[in-house]
């Protein structure tokens, strides 16, 4: 049930197809329209009737009916009329489509179908041909006539050719094929030597143009063959004139023809036209050629009736005329200096080659002579030539008077008069005021105000300016209307090149001085421009410098430089620099901050960035990286100083504590016996001094007998208990000893030369122990250089309250004798260093 139920659908639409095809429905459905068609833009109306009778399965049900316009959906009106039909009409208000198709849909039980279609197309009526021509070709006699077409109307056209005689109906002539607008007439349809009306007919659905109607001859729009020319001579007594010859085509041979001639010189694109030729075949003469000159010829012919269409130009015939000597005067120009050799000028003299009107042929060379040449032939060699060359210049050298030389061109045919060049000095007055401006792409226009004395002439100078000295030649030209201000050059100019231009005033006696000026043709941005280069930076200021662009890749004047700048935070700034300066100082900048700076050249027609640079600017400045390093410097001076005094302490510890001399090296430190050496030296009343250097110590042993009365009062000063007075030096003396107290003294010291040097010495003396009858010893020391042993001041003071712990006093006789021998212990020694003891002697008494 459920395969049948879902294949109901399905044949409802195939049955409601079968009633409906053109076949089943026998013409059930009908469309109409108003018009099939209509102008673009207007209305258009339209009926779908459905005869339900005639539809099978439609009789009893109800039919709706829907339009459709292409693709688009349309809405109609549906009715049923008496009849019983539905009827449904459509009104376009405005159909603006050019084709189209309108179907008639019937919807029958939710299925929809095509039942009927109308094409509808839409234009305009044909537009009218116009330029009508028409050329009868008498190679096959046919009339060939071409018209242009009018707008177009969007609607099929049949266009068609129509001729007429004044005694017959128009006739088709011919219909144009494949939609061109031209077509061909033939010979049997034409009558020749009679007028014929022709003209074009355009038709469509909307209806009928027609073109101006053209009264035609068709001999008279013959279009001849071209003639052929036969040679070209020139006429020897008449030297400008040439002999042309030509021979008709064989169509053309009975008509009275009208012809023309034009030539022109093989590198000119200008002819020039002769005109009036007349006759049917032959010769003619033209007159106004130039000597030995290539020439180009062609010629034309049409019926003499001046009415028809020329033939096309003959083949073209080249010829070169003959030669005669070069006629006019050369254009000189000059420059001099003094020459090598005292007394002469070294001149260079430049001139324009002649005009192709005035050199007559082919020039060979020219001659520079010190006196005119005669015409006619020279001797071989002539001894006023100083010059005979094929180029324009010539530089030689001549007295330093030589005011005139003489310049002459010469050919295959002779040579011309001589032009006499005035060598004039530079000495009057210049122009007051000279510009240039741009005059194309490849010229200039040169204006100049006229100077106040009267000139005869000017002579122009110009050269590309270049980087590199010497590359391009000075071009030169000479004004000869000396009232004249301005002046168009345009020999070698090039866009986007710099030229410096000169203007010389030319006087009757003498030149006047050079006024100069530049100028571009067409300028446009620089090709580059300028890499910035760091002279010197600072903590908030950056010196730029940058080589100027080459004078070839300016392109133009350049108007500034502007300098741009930014940080890492996108602080833009900028500043405009003069052309003429190629360094820039950058101020108000960040400390230890990351710029980036890039250049920018301009000229009037634009500018071009550089490359860009990136600088970091200094934590201190100038001033301040010196003082710190003049700080560091000083720093390292004093480090010095104190390393020096470190390792020269010896010297120092010398000036500020004097050496003290060793006693433990002194010849008194070997001859104390072992057990006073151990025993410590003690120092009453003070605390303990350290280690003293003595040089020598000698003990004198007092002989038996008397002291010197000199040592007797130093012994009952000490017997008595007072301080003795400070021991002299002393050197000892080869006489016998004295008995009596023990002395502490030096020995005299041999130097060089034999002579006793005296040496220091030390001195024991006694002082009474309270309630002894002897003093415990004192020993008085002296070093043996002249510093002080421990006080720094300059005589040297005794070693007091030095004792001798342990040690009993030995007392010596009343009379002053001295023991035998010394005690067991001697604690003089004891604790002491005693260095460099050269002797010591036994002391029986102290």
């Amino acid at each position: 049930m459920a395969r049948r139920s879902a294949g109901t659908p399905f044949l409802l639409r195939l049955s409601l197809l079968l009633l409906l095809c053109p076949g089943g429905t026998l013409g059930c459905a009908s469309v109409a329209v108003g018009s099939s068609v209509v102008p673009l833009g207007s209305a258009v109306t339209a009926s779908c009737a459905i005869r339900s009778e005639l539809c099978r399965g439609l009789e009893q049900r109800k039919v709706r009916i829907t339009w459709m316009l292409d693709n688009e959906p349309m809405a109609g009106s549906q009715h049923k009329d008496p009849g019983g039909m539905e009827v449904s009409n459509l009104t376009l208000p405005q159909f603006n489509r050019t084709q189209a198709k309108l179907w008639c849909w019937v919807e029958w039980n939710g299925t929809k179908q095509r039942v009927g279609m109308a094409e509808i197309r839409a234009g305009y009526p044909p537009a009218k041909p116009f330029n009508l021509s028409c050329v009868l070709n008498l190679s096959d006699y046919g009339l060939t006539c071409q018209w242009e077409q009018g707008a177009n109307s969007h609607l099929p056209t049949n266009i068609v050719l129509k001729c007429a005689t004044s005694r017959a109906q128009a006739v088709t002539g011919c219909t144009p094929q494949g939609g061109r607008s031209r077509c061909t007439v033939p010979r049997q349809l034409l009558q020749l030597y009679r007028e014929m009306e022709i003209w074009v007919s355009a038709t469509n659905a909307l209806g009928t143009a027609e073109s101006e109607h053209l009264c035609i001859d068709p001999m008279d729009v013959a279009k001849l063959d071209p003639p052929a020319l036969q040679s070209v001579q020139s006429i020897p007594f008449q030297t400008d004139c040439v002999t042309l010859a030509w021979e008709v085509a064989r169509s053309n041979a009975h008509m009275e023809l009208q012809c023309e001639l034009r030539y022109r010189v093989s590198e000119d694109p200008a002819w020039t036209l002769v005109t009036g030729i007349v006759g049917q075949a032959g010769t003619t003469q033209c007159c106004g050629f130039l000597f030995g000159t290539r020439y180009h010829f062609q010629m034309r012919c049409r019926r003499s009736s001046a009415r028809g269409y020329w033939s096309e130009w003959s083949p073209g015939r080249n010829y070169t005329t003959h030669e005669k000597a070069p006629t006019g005067k050369l254009d000189a120009w000059w420059s001099a200096q003094p020459a090598g050799a005292a007394g002469q000028l070294e001149v260079q003299l430049r001139w324009k080659a002649p005009r192709r009107q005035e050199a007559n042929g082919r020039v060979l060379g020219y001659h520079v002579t010190l006196s005119p040449r005669r015409r006619g032939k020279d001797p071989p060699k002539d001894p006023s030539t100083i010059c005979n060359t094929t180029h324009t210049q010539c530089n030689f050298s001549v007295t330093a008077g030589t005011r005139r030389v003489y310049l002459s061109a010469y050919n295959a045919a002779g040579e011309s008069a001589a032009t006499e060049v005035m060598l004039l000095e530079r000495k009057g007055q210049p122009l007051a005021r000279l510009r240039a401006v741009p005059r194309g792409e490849r010229s200039l226009w040169v204006r100049w105000e006229a100077p106040p004395a009267p000139a005869v002439a000017y002579v122009l100078e110009w050269q590309r300016v270049s980087s590199e000295p010497g590359c391009c030649s000075t071009r030169w030209q000479m004004e000869r209307d000396g009232a004249a201000t301005t002046a168009l050059i345009q020999d070698g100019i090039e866009p986007f090149q710099r030229y410096n231009i000169s203007v010389y005033p030319l006087y009757k006696d003498f030149i006047g001085a050079p006024i100069h000026t530049a100028a571009y043709s067409k300028q446009k941005a620089p090709s580059y421009a300028p890499k910035l280069h760091l002279k010197s930076i600072g903590k908030s200021d950056a010196e730029l410098c940058w080589e100027p662009v080459p004078v070839e890749m300016q392109n133009g004047f350049i108007t500034s430089y502007t300098i741009f700048w930014a940080n890492s935070t996108a602080e833009v700034s900028s500043a405009t620099v003069n052309p003429s300066l190629s360094s820039f100082v950058i101020r108000e900048l960040k400390p230890s901050t990351l710029y980036k700076v890039h250049i920018m050249a301009s000229t009037a027609a634009g500018g071009t960035n550089g490359t860009s640079l990136t600088l970091v600017t200094m934590v201190l400045d100038d001033i301040e990286i010196q003082f710190l390093f003049l700080t560091l410097a000083l720093i390292f001076v004093l480090l010095i100083l104190l390393l020096i005094c470190f390792q020269k302490n010896g010297r120092v510890k010398q000036q500020f504590w004097p050496s003290v001399p060793d006693p433990a090296n002194s010849s008194l430190g070997k001859w104390v016996p072992a057990e006073l050496q151990q025993e410590p030296l003690r120092v009453a009343g003070v605390r303990e001094p350290g280690l003293a250097t003595i040089s020598t110590v000698t003990v004198l042993e007092r002989a038996a007998g008397k002291l010197p009365s000199a040592w007797g009062k130093e012994l009952s000063t000490e017997t008595t208990g007072t301080f003795p007075a400070l021991p002299q030096p002393y050197v000892r003396q080869e006489a016998p000893r004295t008995p009596g107290r023990g002395w502490a003294a030096t020995e005299p010291r041999q130097g060089p030369g034999g002579s006793g040097e005296a040496v220091q010495y030390a001195r024991v003396v006694g002082d009474g122990y309270k309630g002894q009858q002897h003093a415990p010893p004192r020993l008085y020391l002296r070093s043996s250089s002249t510093q002080p042993l421990l006080d720094p001041s300059p005589s040297p003071k005794p070693y007091e309250n030095l004792w001798f712990p342990g040690a009993e006093p030995h007392g010596c006789p009343a009379d002053g004798g001295c023991p035998e021998e010394l005690p067991a212990t001697f604690p003089l020694l004891q604790g002491l260093r005693i260095s460099g003891i050269e002797e010591l002697h036994d002391c029986r008494t102290f």
